[in-house]
């Protein structure tokens, strides 16, 4: 990674003030983007998981097992991200943008059934824990001098890994295979939080000479989405471990 300083010295002839400013105002949307699909993803999840006649439209309501809908809304986010790599280059800001608050009301939908298998004070205290734990991160990712992108193959690596064991765990059911994934989550999410956060502070100043207002715009909503999908998923493993279930 090149030094913060080196990188505003070679940014053309804007000043490195004007610079600070941009990126300023590109990390503001990134988190606030950030933030409202976090804030539709929970809205949607808490109105269908507190609803039985909604939630039994994707899981039995004794058991919580999904049907066929809810494999279907179980993996959809996971489609859907690839598909929206693929396709940002050829969508506007605003088309990426609404894209984003889709995927977090899918998302919702996958998540519904928390609030029926754990209690609401476990829900709001581990959601508590892991925005203070994804602040710290975010904030050390955004300051360090220390250049961390190596540390992305590894943790995408393990990303991986722990997608396809949680795959397998769904046929064994192994409570010991669930409790190492989720240890595992929580430390590859807590990494990616300071990796992406450094990741789309450095992008911004690589590309901050050029003044495309279009591709800064869709580079906050995909700087969103990495950030959003760290604390998804820290929170999923942290409730795995900490969240008390009814």
């Amino acid at each position: 990674m090149a030094e913060y300083r080196t990188i505003r010295t070679a940014a053309g002839g804007r000043s490195s003030a004007q610079i600070d400013e941009g990126l300023r105002s590109h990390m503001n949307k990134v988190y606030g983007t950030m933030s409202v699909g976090m804030l539709v993803t929970f809205a949607v999840a808490w109105a269908v998981g507190t609803t039985p006649e909604l939630l039994s439209v994707f899981r039995d309501p004794a058991t919580l097992q999904p049907n066929i809908l809810g494999w279907i809304v179980m993996f959809a986010p996971l489609i859907m991200v690839f598909a929206f790599s693929a396709a940002i280059n050829r969508l506007s800001a605003a088309a990426a943008q609404l894209f984003f608050y889709v995927f977090a009301a899918v998302m919702g939908l996958s998540l519904s059934w928390i609030f029926v298998a754990f209690t609401g004070f476990s829900i709001a205290q581990v959601f508590l824990i892991t925005a203070i734990a994804f602040a710290g991160l975010s904030l050390w990712g955004y300051t360090t001098k220390k250049d961390i992108s190596g540390w992305g193959a590894f943790l995408i690596m393990g990303v991986i890994g722990i997608l396809v064991a949680s795959i397998v765990n769904i046929f064994l059911g192994s409570p010991a295979i669930a409790f190492a994934i989720s240890i595992l989550g929580v430390l590859i999410f807590a990494g990616l939080t300071a990796y992406d956060t450094q990741n789309i502070k450095n992008t911004y100043l690589q590309h901050a000479a050029h003044g495309d207002s279009e591709w800064l715009g869709k580079a906050a909503i995909m700087g969103a989405l990495s950030l959003y999908l760290d604390f998804i998923n820290m929170f999923m493993f942290l409730l795995q471990l900490f969240g008390n279930r009814e």
